[in-house]
């Protein structure tokens, strides 16, 4: 499934309920931030989180970030795209391999 298509599930989904009045870019980043404490969450005290805790809250992570990027009009694989390419620039390969260090410090 694409991410028009997954889009479209999604429209119809909050429409079917009514939702969209809630869908603020305030309100919706805000979701995106908590269900991502949720994702976290799932590797508290250890490790060895369960994998279907950990995809369901990652798809909870999602749904709100297309929501979002929907509501702004704004096309999610673009962003992504876009963002990967001034990363690019931030961590060259030959600075950047095998290290965490931010880019400040390469």
């Amino acid at each position: 499934m694409g991410t028009e298509e997954t889009l479209r599930k999604l429209r119809a989904f909050v429409e079917a309920r009514e939702w969209d009045q809630f869908h603020t870019p305030e309100n919706l980043a805000k979701s995106i931030s908590i269900e991502a404490g949720e994702l976290l969450e799932c590797f508290q005290w250890n490790d060895e989180a369960k994998f279907e805790s950990i995809a369901s809250e990652l798809a909870d992570v999602l749904t709100y970030c297309l929501l979002l990027s929907d509501k702004l009009s704004l096309n999610p694989m673009e962003l992504v795209l876009s963002k990967l390419e001034k990363t690019e620039l931030k961590y060259p390969v030959d600075k950047a391999r095998g290290t965490s260090n931010k880019y400040d410090r390469l």
